[in-house]
This record gives structure tokens, C-alpha cells and sequence, in this order.
């Protein structure tokens, strides 16, 4: 009986990569994890039907889960390889995680909000990911225990150069964020040079919500 409901979410699915690719999405790891990971299971309730739409979503806390394209592309430009320990700054619904999940060794990720990081969880759990690592806290500070780090993805704006996160980094690691102050951002791909300092290469213009410092008091 939910035969035709599966075919229709692997035509929605198969729209969805091909959009994806004729934006540039055109790495075939990246793609494939997209592919393998439910993008509805991750959305609300309210807006399921959306789930396979190439637009980022709200979801609680006031934040958003991200539009796949950009997903795809920050996942693309952070160049992960399979034994990367990789670190992840605003777990949010926990979809970028999951897609990160599919092609490092090992994903650290940080969110200041409980309530997402508990439905994030939950997901992972029912996903199967055991190679997810959460942590309730300050994104902007890192994960300074479990330093260093192959590569490092901010899902939310940084104001300025994200150096505490830089420096938790290998000397030729990668760090992709959106940088800026305003309703519109920069997403930068920082790439360690070996020797203590950073390529710097911007990518696009991106909308992303501001990594705010601390934890949430409340939710």
C-alpha cells in the first residue's frame, strides 16, 4: 500500500539532485549522500510537503533548516574525505549533520538550543548514525577538547573571521562559514596552508541566521 508513496518521494528525491547539479552540486559523494538522506524526516510536521523543495524551511527556535542547495554546496566546498574528523558549528534539525555524517569518520556538532539538539538526536538514533558526536553549547567557542579538526562547518553568520574556530583546526584544514553582520553574508572557505596561515577564498552570497554567543536559557 505505500508503494505509491515511495515512488513519489524518489521522483521528488531525483528532482531534487538534478536541480542541485544544474546549480554546480556536482561532486558525486556529496550528491549521493543528499540522495540517502530524508530530508522530510527533518522538517516539520507543517511543512512536509515542502521537504523535497530546493528552499530552506523554518523550524523551531526560530531557525531554519537550510535550502539543499546550500547544503550542497557548503558540503562540496568543505571537500570532506573519509577519515575526517569533521566539526560542525548549529546541529539546527540535524540534516546537514546527517549528510556530513555519510562521508567523514567522525562529525562533532555543537548547538546552543536543547530543544533542537534533542529532536537532532532523536533523528540520528532513528537514522542509525553512530558516528555523530553532540554537544549542548557555545558553538563560536568550538570543541577545544577534541581539537584538532580535518575540516569545520558554521551554519550560522559569523560577524568577523571565526579565529577561535581556525585555530582548532589541522594546519591544512578546512573551515567554510558564512562571515557578516548583515541580513546578507559572505560564505568563506578558509584552507590552512601548513605553515599557520589561511587561503581565503569567498564563494557566494548566502542568508544565514547569526551565531549568537552562549546557550539558549529557555527551550
Amino acid at each position: 500500500m505505500a508503494k505509491p508513496q515511495q515512488d513519489a518521494t524518489h521522483e521528488h528525491m531525483a528532482r531534487l539532485i538534478l536541480a542541485l547539479r544544474s546549480q554546480g552540486v556536482t561532486d558525486a559523494k556529496v550528491l549521493n549522500a543528499i540522495e540517502k538522506t530524508p530530508r522530510e524526516l527533518f522538517t516539520p510536521e507543517l511543512f512536509k510537503e515542502r521537504a523535497f523543495e530546493d528552499s530552506a524551511l523554518p523550524i523551531a527556535c526560530g531557525q531554519t533548516i537550510s535550502q539543499p542547495f546550500i547544503v550542497g554546496l557548503m558540503t562540496q566546498a568543505l571537500k570532506v574525505e573519509k577519515r575526517d574528523r569533521v566539526l560542525e558549528i548549529g546541529t539546527g534539525s540535524g540534516y546537514q549533520t546527517a549528510v556530513l555524517s555519510r562521508l567523514a569518520r567522525l562529525v562533532y556538532t555543537i548547538e546552543r538550543y536543547r530543544t533542537l539538539m534533542k529532536d537532532a538526536e532523536a533523528r540520528f538514533k532513528l537514522l542509525g548514525l553512530t558516528n555523530v558526536i553532540t554537544r549542548f553549547g557555545d558553538g563560536g567557542k568550538g570543541w577545544a577538547a577534541q581539537a584538532p579538526f580535518d575540516k569545520c562547518m558554521v551554519t550560522a553568520a559569523a560577524p568577523g573571521e571565526p579565529t577561535e574556530l581556525l585555530k582548532q583546526l589541522k594546519p591544512t584544514g578546512v573551515l567554510v562559514a558564512p562571515i557578516g553582520k548583515g541580513p546578507v553574508q559572505t560564505l568563506r572557505r578558509y584552507t590552512g596552508d601548513g605553515e599557520g596561515g589561511f587561503d581565503v577564498e569567498d564563494l557566494l552570497d548566502v542568508r544565514f541566521v547569526p551565531l549568537l554567543d552562549g546557550v539558549a536559557k529557555e527551550l
